[in-house]
C-alpha cells in the first residue's frame, strides 16, 4: 500500500481566513462575536483573534442561520439560546455531511480517469 501523506490541520485560524471561509468580510465576523456571546475566540499578545474549529463551527451555523434562512440577529439568537445543544449537533452533522460528499466526488472524480491515463 502507497504511503499517503496525512493531511496537516490547523489548530487556530486568523478572522482573515475565517472570512475568507464564508466570504464575508472581517468587520462580519466581529460584528457576530460581538452580538453572539457563544462566540469567544482567542486572542493572542498583540490581541489577534485565534478561531478554533469549534468556533467556526458556531460561526458557520449563524451563518446559516442569518444568510442562508434569513433570519435577524434577534431571532438567530433566540433560535440558538433555546436549542443551542441540538442547534449545535445538526450544525457538525451538516459539516460531517459536506465532508463526506467531497470524499466522495474526490473518488469519483479519480474512478472516471479518460483512456490512456491510467
Amino acid at each position: 500500500m502507497p504511503y499517503k501523506e496525512r493531511e496537516i490541520e490547523k489548530k487556530y485560524y486568523s478572522i482573515g481566513e475565517v472570512a475568507t471561509m464564508f466570504k464575508v468580510a472581517p468587520s462580519l465576523i466581529r460584528y457576530w462575536e460581538g452580538e453572539f456571546d457563544i462566540i469567544k475566540p482567542k486572542k493572542d499578545k498583540k490581541g489577534n483573534r485565534r478561531f478554533t474549529k469549534d468556533d467556526i463551527e458556531k460561526i458557520r451555523y449563524i451563518y446559516q442561520l442569518v444568510k442562508v434562512k434569513g433570519y435577524t440577529l434577534q431571532g438567530a439568537q433566540e433560535v440558538i439560546k433555546n436549542d443551542q445543544e441540538k442547534v449545535f449537533d445538526k450544525a457538525s452533522m451538516v459539516d460531517r455531511l459536506h465532508q463526506i460528499k467531497r470524499f466522495l466526488i474526490e473518488i469519483r472524480d479519480k474512478m472516471h480517469v479518460g483512456p490512456g491515463e491510467r
